[in-house]
C-alpha cells in the first residue's frame, strides 16, 4: 500500500462498504476487518518492554498523523483497534494508518 499521510475524513463522506473495502483489505492482509467497521490486529513479542516501545513508537505515529488508534499493551503483545471515528467506520486513511504501524512493527 502506498503509505502517505493519513488524513483527516471528512463526515460527508461515508465509510468504506463493498469491493473498495474487501480491496483495501487485500493491502493490509494481517489485519482483520471486523463487522466491516474497523481494523483489528495482535502484534507478539517477548517481552513486556518491546511491547511497550512498540506502542509508544505506535503513538508517536499516531499523533504525527493525526490518526489515532486504540491501543491494548500487555505483557508480549500489544492490540491494535483503528477506525474513524467521526464518521463510525473505516476509510482510506485508515488502511493507510495500518500499512504504518505493519512499517513500524518491522517483518
Amino acid at each position: 500500500m502506498p503509505i502517505r499521510n493519513a488524513y483527516p475524513a471528512a463526515e460527508e463522506f461515508p465509510p468504506l462498504q463493498g469491493k473498495e473495502l474487501e480491496n483495501l483489505h487485500k493491502k493490509v492482509p494481517q489485519w482483520t476487518v471486523a463487522k466491516d467497521h474497523h481494523l483489528h490486529r495482535e502484534f507478539k513479542f517477548p517481552d513486556f518492554k518491546q511491547a511497550l516501545d512498540f506502542v509508544n513508537r505506535v503513538g508517536a505515529l499516531a499523533e504525527e498523523q493525526g490518526h489515532h488508534p486504540d491501543i491494548l499493551l500487555a505483557w508480549g503483545k500489544a492490540e491494535i483497534t483503528l477506525w474513524t471515528h467521526k464518521i463510525d467506520g473505516l476509510t482510506e486513511s485508515d488502511f493507510i494508518m495500518a500499512a504504518k504501524i505493519d512499517r513500524v512493527a518491522g517483518p
